[in-house]
């Protein structure tokens, strides 16, 4: 089954029609394997995420409020990343480790 038109003019329209179709198609395959590109270069430029996390209160001058084990999905947006010693200190200073990720276990902290 054929649904081209039969004459010549109908015939070169219709080839500069998908001529530019296709040229759209090309530009916006360009534009998503650039946009892929960066997006790659973004997630190996990434830096590491942290050992561990000490979530912040809600103002700066509210102490901090839990240790988190790094990438804990409990830790708040307030989160920073902190040293082993730190996170040691902070559990030492009566800070409370977060009871889903378990900071003080993973520390090898034991109170007292």
């Amino acid at each position: 089954m054929n649904d081209l038109p039969p004459d010549l003019p109908r015939l070169r329209t219709l080839e500069t029609w998908l001529t530019l179709q296709l040229q759209q198609v090309r530009h916006a395959i360009t534009t998503a394997e650039q946009r892929e590109a960066e997006r790659q270069r973004g997630i190996q430029a990434r830096p590491p995420a942290p050992d561990w996390l000490l979530e912040h209160g809600l103002n700066r001058d509210a102490p901090p409020i839990g240790v988190h084990v790094g990438g804990c999905h409990m830790a708040g947006n307030r989160s920073r990343g902190i040293d082993r010693a730190a996170a040691l200190r902070a559990l030492a200073d009566g800070i409370p480790a977060c009871t889903h990720c378990r900071p003080d276990s993973e520390l090898g902290w034991l109170e007292g």
